[in-house]
């Protein structure tokens, strides 16, 4: 079990699909990489750039937008702010041209096909999704440098010790759950409470505060929009959207003109089983829609599973009528604490882990965090996270074509509703009759990814990806 210090801002990233460790992280690195050059030899000075793609991110990497992402990263934008309706005419300039500018201010020969590597064959120990950037510069010298993106957005040097948040001085040092446990007894407080005392460590209240909504406006942004997009997915498996065609069968004809009429008119249909159902499974397939497109989402706590939570909170806040900023934040705060013991104890990247890591993982956080928003003790909240997980064990990573697409965008609707059903058995339970706890399940999930065939684990090798023969255009 790692001892590492994780802030709701390292589980909850805003950024570009449509992967976390397969987009953002190597956009990220790319980021880096770039600023380690400028500061080391001067960005003006450097002459080629190459890069080497390494075990997943070779093998999915065109599915996944890796080359894209890092392209545009060494061009110097951000993931947070840049138009995401610029993201393939940028990236078509560059390959047109052959030309790309480093950081935004040194303009380079980079000729695709030749600059960009996909070592298919080849994988590194430490992790399997690798990138090393090679600088040549003009006085014959070179810099290299490997980077790993290890999920939801993380990327680390083989040095490094962590990914997360600068090191302080935490109040409540929670690497377990147990830990979690330990620290609410002794105060008394709340999972979600617990978390909002340790980013005291890091910034003020109204910061965190701050940040948090603004993390929930972009997933808001994002469900809306991708109820209201029409149109076929990129990456020629030819999938059509479908959350717009279903959120007009669930509001009918009722009138709406924002988010808040929206939710108002969703209310109105009633709360149906089915009805509900319907309303959480467009809300998961509008965000994963959104991010198979190169729509800006957040990590939740990955892009793959980027629908998961946003679902389960706008359930959360439609049919409860909590659409207020206190229950937002709790919400939040409790769902990164889950995420971030499973970083700690397990992994969040389908590289290492399977899809159990993503949608498993997503879906444990949203159990959580749900139980705790609707009353549930803090034994209630571990368990509920244990249930939604514990039903998730030995998902496969098997996207077909190397896209986030099938299985993935529906697997965010089933995590869903798993999780909701979880905090609703979990409600309805004792935990200390309990007989696993969310400890021993996320021991199991890390054994079960150690074990689980490589060909599993977002390689396009198995399963979905090869029992389901699909032709592709050439990318």
């Amino acid at each position: 079990m790692a001892s590492e210090q994780i802030s709701i801002f390292d589980m909850f990233k805003i950024g570009i699909g449509p992967s976390s460790s397969h987009t953002l992280g190597p956009w990220r690195a790319a980021q880096r990489f770039v600023q380690t050059v400028d500061a080391r030899a001067g960005i003006e000075n450097v002459q080629q750039v190459n890069v080497l793609l390494y075990g997943s991110l070779a093998k999915t990497g065109v599915g996944h937008g890796t080359d894209i992402a890092i392209l545009l990263g060494l061009s110097g934008d951000d993931p947070v702010t840049f138009d995401v309706y610029d993201v393939v005419p940028k990236v078509d300039r560059i390959k047109s041209s052959c030309k790309i500018e480093l950081g935004a201010k040194h303009q380079i020969d980079f000729v695709y096909n030749e600059h960009m590597l996909f070592l298919y064959s080849e994988s590194l120990p430490f992790h399997p999704n690798a990138v090393t950037f090679q600088a040549f510069l003009n006085d014959g010298s070179a810099l290299s440098e490997t980077y790993y993106s290890i999920g939801g957005g993380f990327v680390v040097q083989e040095e490094e010790q962590s990914a997360g948040a600068t090191e302080v001085d935490l109040p409540f040092q929670m690497d377990s759950a147990e830990d979690v446990l330990f620290w609410s007894r002794r105060t008394g407080l709340k999972i979600s409470e617990l978390v909002l005392e340790n980013e005291l460590s890091w910034r003020s209240e109204e910061e965190t505060k701050e940040g948090i909504l603004n993390i929930f406006s972009t997933m808001k942004e994002c469900i809306y929009k991708g109820c209201h997009t029409n149109g076929i997915l990129p990456g020629g498996l030819q999938v059509e959207r479908r959350a717009t065609k279903l959120n007009k069968r669930i509001v009918k004809d009722r009138p709406y003109h924002d988010f808040a009429s929206w939710l108002e008119a969703i209310r109105a249909g009633g709360k149906d089983f089915g009805y509900i159902l319907d309303c959480v499974s467009c809300f998961a397939l509008a965000v994963n829609e959104e991010n198979a497109s190169f729509g800006r989402v957040v990590t939740a706590p990955t892009n793959g599973a980027a629908g998961v939570i946003p679902a389960v909170l706008q359930y959360y806040i439609t049919f409860y009528d909590a659409f207020n900023e206190q229950k937002i934040i709790q919400f939040m705060a409790t769902a990164s604490e889950i995420g971030s013991i499973f970083k700690k104890g397990a992994t969040i990247s389908a590289a290492m882990g399977g899809c159990q890591a993503e949608i498993g993982v997503s879906s444990a956080m949203a159990a959580g965090a749900l139980t705790e928003c609707l009353g549930g003790s803090q034994r209630q909240v571990l368990m509920a996270a244990e249930i939604a997980m514990e039903h998730h064990l030995g998902l496969t990573c098997d996207p077909i074509g190397g896209l986030v697409q099938i299985p993935c965008i529906e697997r965010n609707t089933m995590g869903a509703i798993k999780a909701i059903t979880a905090a609703q058995l979990a409600l309805q339970s004792n935990p200390e009759k309990a007989k696993v706890s969310l400890d021993a399940v996320v021991g199991t999930m890390w054994a079960t990814a150690q074990d689980m065939n490589v060909k599993y684990k977002e390689t396009a090798d198995g399963g979905l990806a090869v029992k389901v023969p699909l032709s592709l255009p050439e990318c």
